[in-house]
C-alpha cells in the first residue's frame, strides 16, 4: 500500500485523465447522464478519499474502474434498480461521451444489441470493449475467475453474432478471448 498523500495538484491531473472513461463506464451501465454526473463525481471522491489504500505498484484505471462498479452497483441495491431497462439517452446536449463513441449508426444497432444482453454479460462486454481492460483486469473489477469472465464474454458475442440487428448493420463481432 502507498501511503503517500494526494497533492491537489496530482487530484486534478488524475481526474482530468480518468474522468471520461471513469463517466462513460457509468453512462453506459446507469443510461442515464445525470446519475453518471453524479457516480462519476461520488467516484472521485472515493478515490481521493481513500487513495492511502491504493496500490501505487498497480495500475489505478482498473482500481478506479472497481470503484465506479462497486457504486453502481450499490446504487442498484439502494434503489432496487434494474440495469439497463431504460432507452438509450436521447441526444440532448453534445457533450456526452455517448455521441463520441456511438458516431454511426452501425455502431449504435451494436450498442443496442449489447444492451439487449443479460447484465453480466453486458458488464463484460462494457468493461472489456468500451474500457479496452484485460480479461485478467476485468475478472478482478468484477470478483469473478478468469475463466468465468471469458466464459461471459463467448457467450455475449455468440449472443450478439446471432442478433438480427447485427445482421442488418453488417457489424462484425471479433472475439478477443487472450
Amino acid at each position: 500500500m502507498d501511503t503517500h498523500k494526494l497533492t491537489e495538484e496530482e487530484a486534478r491531473a488524475i481526474y482530468k485523465e480518468h474522468s471520461p472513461y471513469v463517466y462513460g463506464i457509468a453512462l453506459m451501465m446507469t443510461r442515464s447522464a445525470p446519475m453518471a454526473d453524479d457516480i462519476m463525481q461520488d467516484t472521485f471522491l472515493r478515490a481521493f478519499q481513500k487513495y492511502h489504500t491504493y496500490d501505487s505498484a498497480r495500475p489505478l484505471r482498473p482500481w478506479l474502474y472497481r470503484i465506479t462498479v462497486n457504486l453502481i452497483k450499490s446504487l442498484k441495491r439502494k434503489q432496487r434498480w434494474l440495469f439497463f431497462q431504460a432507452q438509450l439517452p436521447e441526444k440532448e446536449d453534445d457533450r456526452l461521451v455517448e455521441d463520441c463513441i456511438l458516431k454511426n449508426e452501425s455502431e449504435r444497432e451494436l450498442w443496442a444489441s449489447v444492451n439487449e444482453l443479460s447484465a453480466k454479460r453486458r458488464e463484460v462486454i462494457i468493461l472489456h470493449y468500451y474500457a479496452g481492460l484485460s480479461l485478467p483486469e476485468v475478472a478482478v473489477i468484477l470478483r469473478i475467475p478468469e475463466g468465468t469472465c471469458k466464459s461471459r464474454l463467448h457467450e455475449a458475442l455468440k449472443q450478439l453474432r446471432g442478433s438480427e440487428t447485427i445482421r442488418i448493420a453488417g457489424v462484425s463481432c471479433k472475439e478477443d478471448i487472450r
